[in-house]
């Protein structure tokens, strides 16, 4: 398939190619992780998703800041809240990047369907520097776009999200995290007589989902982490679905050091583009296989990859599948 390329603006804006230059970020991370699928080393995978993408961020003409990323600086030797990375020349564009090298290291290590790598980019300032804590999250689809409120129940969402859609409530499926702090929550969206799809990691591909019918998801409920809620909120924003998050800090030091990261009013219900401010783009290629994307697939001197890439000012989604041949991508075989 041939793409049309446009000559860079050099004007510190985000040219279109961008997209699908960072794809490549995305893909050179799932690769790396998928090389150690199922064999119980998350940290291994995690590590090596991390080292791959940090290569691969700098080949790319950006000026850019890591605002969503692997934890401070002594928590992180990369791709740390605060580093910089690209190639950094004069007229690159200066970019704020939210990124998870390894979105469900546990179902990458363990050989389950869902894990993902992503990275979704803005503008300078756009994307919100959320703190490592929890988030409670609805996301729906641009079929309800508009019919979700966080500050209303669960049960009151999924009429309001079937009365959009045109459909009963139980017809709706429901994605929530399959944690001990959601019991409450599955016995509601229970008793309101939807169906549930519990997940064990992963929510921004859960999040992702409800924006894709051929998934069969309506909507995703929950609370998760923050970062990971930016993260949804650039790729719901592009293609035109809906998010709300609240920020809900587990203890008074992270309610703390949110205060300290610019977050006044913990009580905010977000929108998406509260969450990730004008143009964002974003690229997420499969780790493992999961209901949208299809995982990493070797053969001899090489692999397959599936990507998907978004960008909210056109609302264009694209899926790719890419061939990689190690003798002639190095960098991709180690």
């Amino acid at each position: 398939m041939s793409q049309t390329v446009e000559p860079a603006l050099g004007d510190g804006s985000m040219d279109r190619n961008l997209a699908l230059e960072v794809v490549r970020v995305t893909e050179v991370a799932a690769i790396a992780a998928a090389r150690l699928m199922g064999r119980g080393e998350k940290n291994k995978s995690d590590q090596a998703a991390v080292d791959a993408m940090r290569r691969a961020f700098d080949a790319l003409n950006i000026d850019g800041t890591v605002v969503i990323g692997e934890g401070e600086r002594d928590e992180a030797p990369m791709l740390y809240i605060g580093e910089k990375v690209g190639k950094r020349s004069e007229g690159a564009p200066r970019v704020d990047i939210a990124l998870d090298p390894l979105e469900g290291t546990n179902l990458c290590a363990y050989g389950r369907p869902g894990a993902i790598s992503v990275v979704a980019i803005a503008n300078s300032g756009n994307l919100l520097n959320a703190p490592d804590t929890y988030m409670e999250k609805l996301a729906v689809g641009p079929n309800a776009r508009g019919a979700i409120d966080l500050l209303k129940t669960p049960t009151e969402n999924l009429r309001r999200i079937a009365n959009a859609t045109r459909r009963s409530v139980g017809d709706l499926t429901v994605i929530i995290l399959d944690r001990p702090r959601h019991e409450a929550l599955i016995k509601e969206v229970r008793a309101a007589g939807a169906r549930i799809r519990l997940i064990e990691d992963g929510d921004v591909a859960g999040a992702i989902a409800t924006c894709f019918e051929e998934t069969g998801v309506d909507v995703l409920m929950g609370t998760g982490g923050a970062p990971e809620g930016v993260i949804s909120a650039a790729a719901i924003k592009s293609i035109g679905g809906d998010m709300q998050g609240r920020l809900r800090p587990r203890n008074a030091e992270e309610a703390e050091r949110a205060k300290k990261m610019g977050i006044r009013d913990l009580d905010r219900v977000y929108t998406a583009e509260e969450l990730a401010k004008g143009e964002v783009m974003f690229a997420a290629t499969g780790v493992t296989t999961s209901d949208f994307l299809r995982g990493v697939r070797f053969f001899s001197g090489g692999a397959e990859t599936f990507s998907v890439v978004m960008r909210s000012r056109t609302g264009t989604v694209r899926y790719i599948q890419a061939t990689h041949r190690f003798d002639k991508k190095p960098s991709y075989a180690r």
